[in-house]
């Protein structure tokens, strides 16, 4: 992770323009390259790479060459650590994308494992500089970071064990024991929308399977993604019916760096526009789920 962090653009001015005096006496006009008037880091160092304003967040991370991301290291098809130890999934594939855009090569990716109730404080204190682990954009979180995206929508459902047919949907919720995780969005769904329901908080979704095949819990409840990637891995666990919320999921950077966020935006669009974003959701999640459309950007 870079060493110092600075928030917003900054556009440093070229001091003069030099005027070129041709050969013959004859005066040439002033001429200017790409971008004269701020001074620029190009990406990576190659030759056609982007440039980035000097002083900004990007430029500051292509010149060191090296990004700090946070991601989820227990979900599977987002963002699970595989047998090399290293996280795979469809969100580390949007991190190595980012990262690449950077010039940044994958070696030059420091993971982080970010769960539900850090991710905003180690954005806020420099200890990553993204996270993108299943994170819902929601106003709550908007009061303490920024968000770029959403790059894909999700929805919150409900997970049972496999002989367990009595509960389809969250009407069938109430007085069950439901897990799911502290300080999530789910968790405040419930808690909101289903008081009748025993909401069972755990520091990680994956702690809940335990108690789940135990009895201890009757459902696991968080978005259906989620949900998918654990019934896809056991025979005994499946999604029951259809997700009853709509969870964007964004990109979280810090508050107030409007340039980065804007770049990271428009990174999004651009893959979701050259098939790189099917592509990466095709050898992750894809192995379970069907192709959706890329959601719109909301540039707030």
């Amino acid at each position: 992770m870079r060493t110092m962090r600075r928030r917003g653009a900054v556009a440093v001015l070229a001091a003069s323009v030099l005027a070129l005096t041709a050969c013959g006496g004859d005066a040439e006009e002033p001429t200017e390259e790409p971008g004269a008037g701020e001074e620029t880091t190009d990406a990576g160092g190659e030759e056609g790479a982007a440039e980035f304003a000097e002083g900004s967040t990007m430029a500051e991370l292509s010149e060191a060459g090296s990004i700090t991301i946070g991601t989820k290291f227990d979900q599977p098809l987002f963002g699970l650590v595989g047998p090399n130890g290293e996280p795979e999934g469809f969100d580390v594939e949007i991190g190595k994308i980012i990262a690449g855009e950077l010039g940044i090569e994958e070696d030059g990716i420091t993971w982080v494992e970010t769960i539900s109730q850090n991710r905003e404080s180690f954005i806020e204190t420099d200890q990553v500089d993204l996270v993108i682990a299943t994170y819902t954009i929601n106003d709550d979180r908007k009061e303490r970071i920024d968000f770029a995206g959403p790059y894909y929508e999700a929805g919150q459902s409900i997970l049972t064990l496999a002989d367990n047919e009595d509960i389809q949907g969250p009407d069938d919720l109430a007085g069950k024991k439901v897990c799911t995780v502290s300080g999530s969005t789910p968790e405040a769904n419930l808690l909101e929308n289903f008081p009748e329901a025993e909401v069972v908080p755990f520091q990680a979704y994956s702690d809940c399977l335990t108690p789940l095949r135990n009895g201890q819990v009757d459902a696991v409840s968080t978005d259906n993604v989620i949900l998918a990637g654990f019934a896809a891995e056991s025979d005994d666990l499946e999604v029951r019916g259809e997700p009853f919320t709509e969870e964007p999921y964004g990109i979280g950077l810090a508050k107030g760096d409007d340039e980065f966020r804007d770049w990271v935006n428009d990174v999004l669009e651009e893959i979701f526009e050259d098939g790189r974003w099917t592509d990466a959701w095709e050898s992750t999640a894809g192995t379970v789920l069907p192709t959706p459309e890329p959601p719109a950007v909301d540039r707030y």
